[in-house]
C-alpha cells in the first residue's frame, strides 16, 4: 500500500523518534509499505516519519545508483544494498567530510550541497529482529545518514547555510501551504 509522504512543516518530520520492539503491530506490513511507497516516489531511501510514525525505522534501497558512473568503483556492492534499520543509532563518525547534493522526498524539488562525514559505524536490528554493528563508507554512508537524521527529527536543510536557509525559505513555505505539484502522495501539514 503506497502511503502518503509527509511534506515539511509536518511536526512529526521535527520529532525525535522511539525504539520498538520486535512485536511492533503490523511491522512486516509496515515495511513492505515503506519500500513500495519510497519506490513509487523514485526515493532511495524513506524514514518512518516521513509517513506519519515517530519511529526508529527506515528504509534504503540504492541500487538504482548502481547505474550511475560516478559509482563504477562499488557499483557491485550498491547493486545489493537494500537494507531496513531498526532502532539505529550511529556510534561513530569518521573521516573528511565531503559535500554532496541531496533532496529529500518530504522537501520536493529543493536541493542542496550539504557535508557529512565519510564513514559511520553503527548499530541496528534488520527487519529481522537481528542486530548488527557496521560500518558502512561512500554513498551507502551518506543515504544512511540522510534517513538517520530524519528519526532524529533532522532535516537536510537544517545543515544548511544562514544565507541558504533564506534563499529557499519561500520554496519551504510553499511546500508547507501545499502549493506544489508532486507526483506522488503526499500530506501537507496546512
Amino acid at each position: 500500500m503506497i502511503l502518503p509522504i509527509r511534506a515539511y512543516g509536518d511536526p512529526v518530520l521535527r520529532k525525535k523518534a522511539h525504539d520498538i520492539s520486535r512485536d511492533y503491530p503490523g511491522l512486516t506490513s509496515l515495511i513492505d509499505n515503506m519500500f513500495e511507497t519510497m519506490y513509487q516516489a523514485h526515493g532511495i531511501g524513506l524514514a518512518a516519519p516521513q509517513i506519519g510514525l515517530d519511529i526508529r525505522l527506515f528504509v534504503i534501497d540504492i541500487r538504482p545508483l548502481a547505474e550511475d558512473e560516478e559509482y563504477v568503483d562499488v557499483r557491485g556492492e550498491l547493486q545489493n544494498f537494500k537494507k531496513v534499520f531498526i532502532n539505529a543509532h550511529i556510534l561513530d563518525y569518521e573521516g573528511e567530510p565531503w559535500k554532496f547534493n541531496e533532496g529529500c522526498l518530504s522537501i520536493p524539488d529543493i536541493r542542496e550541497d550539504v557535508s557529512r562525514p565519510e564513514t559511520i559505524t553503527m548499530e541496528y536490528y534488520d527487519e529481522n529482529f537481528v542486530k548488527h554493528t557496521q560500518t558502512f563508507s561512500d554513498i551507502r554512508a551518506r543515504v544512511i545518514q540522510h534517513e538517520y537524521d530524519h528519526i532524529d527529527g533532522i532535516l537536510f536543510t537544517d545543515k544548511l547555510s544562514a544565507l541558504k536557509k533564506k534563499i529557499i525559505k519561500g520554496k519551504l513555505n510553499k511546500i508547507a501551504a501545499g502549493e506544489i505539484a508532486v507526483d506522488y502522495k503526499m500530506r501537507f501539514p496546512k
